[in-house]
């Protein structure tokens, strides 16, 4: 298909930045990317690609490359608090690819960001600017002018088609061009760390994902082939001021009875001192998108991350937007249908993820009941449960989307 000439800048050159510039970019378009650091880099260590994100991006060519730096588990073992065994193991590997038509993998976040920048490097329709200043919007009847302050101290003026903002959670695009909220702490935390293979050898499974659940925390770790690395996430409550604060803890402050947990207790040893820390915030706004401004993934929607679903929520969101930018008559109706089309389904996996962060943490007695569900269903029972989601093919036919009312047009700076 034609670009029909049109011109997208994409603020951040992220997860969803970089694969909706690979989107629009195989149906001709011209895509701009801005990034303010200098180089690709991506925030935290390992993520979850399921079965609905790795369609899109084997459809942009990226299979093989993904294959080689992903690992696919075999299941993911269950742990309650106190258990030395799996109260399940549920399968992951050769029953997900046959149920949904693509693997569950795990992979390190910056081998991902590696492989979308290599395949946008092999565009000449796409142009990454690191290390830019600044930016301004302004959308009219005829499209976005923007202007950009370059690393060199060049400014550059361009009219486009659409401006998109896949800024991430603190994104600009949202606060200072379309004057949306700012991004809302949630009361957790998240301590990451990768550690060697070895690490926590007779632990837990080198070839599967783990689930640590405790009163008031869970942990997830999985294995990193290609990095000769496992991966581990913590996830706890913290409280603001200490969130934020100016000396942060340098790991995480488990209460006693969590370290006779021989999973917790082993992963602390490990870990000692060298966690990363991130303060979770969310993001949840009323306005995506305004004339031809629009936002994607975190921009839009940042979700706690209990169903490791955040970054594909990106991806899936650069699935659907890349084909109606390029067969609307114009980007206010493109990112209409867009919104229309992925507000419900992101708050469904938001209202999933936040359920999955009330569920792994609960106390006793209220354990035994969950435990009894989760064995009940069985090692399949969440491939039933998780079939709208994994399920979920991106790529709908954008003339088969009912158009949305138009707004009155608003300019917007």
């Amino acid at each position: 298909m034609s670009g029909n000439g049109r011109t997208v800048y994409i603020a951040g050159a992220g997860i969803a930045g970089m694969t909706l510039a690979l989107a629009l970019a195989k149906f001709g378009a011209t895509v701009v990317v801005l990034e303010r650091r200098e180089r690709v880099q991506e925030v935290g260590a390992g993520l979850q690609l399921s079965p609905n994100a790795r369609k899109i991006l084997n459809r942009l060519g990226l299979d093989r490359a993904l294959a080689a730096r992903s690992f696919e588990p075999e299941g993911i073992d269950i742990y309650p608090y106190g258990f030395d065994r799996p109260l399940v193991t549920l399968e992951l590997g050769k029953a997900v690819e046959q149920t949904f038509g693509a693997p569950y993998a795990v992979m390190h976040r910056a081998d991902l960001a590696n492989v979308l920048y290599k395949a946008c490097k092999r565009f000449a329709n796409i142009d990454i600017l690191f290390g830019v200043r600044s930016y301004d919007v302004v959308s009219h009847a005829r499209g976005v002018s923007v202007t950009v302050d370059e690393a060199d101290g060049k400014s550059r003026a361009a009219r486009a088609f659409a401006f998109i903002g896949a800024d991430g959670v603190n994104s600009l695009t949202r606060t200072g061009v379309l004057m949306g909220p700012e991004a809302v702490y949630s009361g957790s935390v998240a301590w990451r760390v990768t550690l060697e293979e070895a690490a926590l050898a007779g632990v837990v499974a080198a070839d599967r994902t783990s689930l640590l659940w405790a009163p008031g925390f869970h942990a997830v770790t999985y294995p990193l082939p290609f990095r000769k690395q496992v991966n581990i996430a913590l996830f706890a409550k913290a409280k603001a001021d200490k969130a934020f604060g100016e000396d942060p803890p340098r790991a995480p402050d488990l209460p006693w009875a969590m370290k006779k947990s021989q999973q917790f207790a082993a992963i602390l040893a490990a870990a000692g001192d060298s966690w990363g820390y991130w303060p979770l915030s969310t993001v949840t706004t009323e306005v995506w998108t305004e004339g031809g401004v629009g936002l994607v993934g975190d921009a839009a929607h940042a979700m706690m991350p209990f169903q490791a679903q955040g970054a594909v929520m990106a991806i899936e969101d650069a699935a659907i937007l890349a084909p109606l930018l390029m067969t609307e008559a114009d980007a206010e109706s493109a990112l209409g249908r867009y919104a229309s089309l992925r507000r419900p389904r992101v708050e469904r996996v938001r209202k999933l993820s936040d359920f999955n962060g009330f569920a792994f943490h609960l106390e006793w007695p209220f354990t035994l009941g969950r435990n009894a569900v989760v064995k009940l269903q069985g090692p399949r029972g969440h491939l039933r449960r998780l079939s709208w989601l994994y399920g979920y093919d991106a790529a709908p036919d954008p003339a088969g989307v009912p158009p949305v009312p138009r707004r009155p047009r608003q300019d917007v700076h």
